[in-house]
């Protein structure tokens, strides 16, 4: 699993919804993953696509769908009522598409062994291919966005860039997606507000994995926005917390800024994001240890890249289950990974909302609560 957004189990609490509701987003979206492409596309389930649900589902007047499933290795083998909707096929055309542009940029990159590049390239055409049949079966219409993320590989080789230049096609990419949300709920008066909901995501999205990535990339010699365009962190971090508002104004267009299920998925864990960040960049104050989980940290060397043949039998830990439950390496990279099964929420116990005992400070360490995440 991969995405920018991380909804946490105890803040669906907080909003009054069913903590299962994360396995029945996130689970629908892997089922309807598979169901629909194979075993393989399940890899390219990722948390923020199921924000798409969370927004179609919040948008219809009609009561969510959901359907019982049997057990699953990431549900610690436990059954689970998922979402069926047009909304997780939305989610999955999303999800294909964003899966593709990332292989495709592996190999491009160089990060996969010259070997594994062309059934990489294969896998990545393919799921090409499946986002555009499948977003036909719901109305929406692809090319646009597959020129755009063919065109964020061209800007990529000019000289002279500007960072706007260089968010555009993520932005534009998530704001068609987010749009239809609005579509396939029958809401077309919300089009234009959750259009531009998207094109903040999707720009605050970018400018989070490039402040992430930055020193990586430098060491590595890949490009990376803030190197290419000479923009700073905090300016980046500036960047983002005006997408931010950009986002929140346009949600509260939509008259979704109340709705519970898009507070847990969309807004909270956006707040989560840019105020980790802020601390890592020191523009927040750090927030106290956790009194009650103590994390103990040991420093692991990275991994080297696996061989060809390494690779591909570190493949088979996704469908046999084996990553759920144990910490591995990735087939790619080599890097370690802890086991998804403990990636699946947070440990910060019972979170609490410190809306009701401090007003302006910038974080959850008002002595409250012992909430760390």
């Amino acid at each position: 699993m991969f995405g920018v957004l991380t909804p946490c189990p105890h803040g669906a609490v907080r909003h009054g919804v069913d903590p299962g509701e994360w396995y029945a987003q996130l689970c629908g979206l892997c089922l309807g993953l598979r169901d629909e492409h194979g075993q393989l596309a399940r890899t390219a389930t990722n948390t923020d696509a199921m924000a798409l649900t969370v927004l179609t589902e919040a948008q219809s007047t009609v009561a969510p769908v959901r359907t019982g499933v049997g057990p699953c290795a990431l549900r610690g083998m436990r059954k689970a009522e998922v979402a069926v909707s047009p909304g997780v096929r939305l989610a999955s055309t999303a999800s294909l598409l964003l899966g593709s542009a990332k292989l495709e940029d592996h190999v491009r990159d160089g990060d996969i062994r010259r070997g594994a590049r062309r059934p990489v390239a294969a896998v990545s055409g393919s799921w090409a291919k499946k986002a555009a049949a499948q977003a036909g079966s719901i109305g929406l219409d692809i090319g646009p966005m597959v020129a755009a993320i063919a065109e964020q590989s061209r800007l990529e080789q000019q000289a002279q860039l500007t960072l706007e230049d260089l968010l555009a096609p993520s932005a534009f990419c998530a704001g068609e997606l987010v749009a239809h949300t609005a579509v396939l709920a029958g809401k077309p008066e919300n089009v234009e507000p959750l259009r531009a909901v998207g094109r903040h995501f999707g720009a605050l999205a970018h400018l989070a994995d490039a402040v992430e990535d930055l020193d990586d990339d430098l060491a590595a010699g890949k490009f990376n926005p803030l190197a290419a365009t000479g923009t700073g962190r905090v300016e980046a971090y500036r960047a983002m917390r005006q997408a931010e508002r950009g986002l929140h104004t346009a949600i509260t267009d939509a008259g979704l800024d109340t709705t519970p299920t898009v507070r847990w998925v969309l807004l909270d864990p956006l707040d989560g994001l840019l105020h980790r960040l802020g601390h890592d960049l020191g523009l927040l104050r750090a927030k106290r240890p956790p009194r009650h989980h103590p994390v103990a940290v040991f420093p692991e060397a990275p991994g080297r890249k696996p061989n060809l043949l390494e690779g591909l039998g570190l493949l088979f830990q996704y469908p046999t289950g084996y990553a759920c439950f144990a910490s591995h390496r990735r087939p790619c990279s080599g890097e370690r990974k802890d086991a998804w099964l403990s990636r699946t929420g947070c440990d910060c116990g019972s979170c609490c909302d410190c809306s009701s005992c401090c007003s302006d400070c910038d974080c959850c360490e008002c002595g409250c609560c012992d909430c760390n995440c």
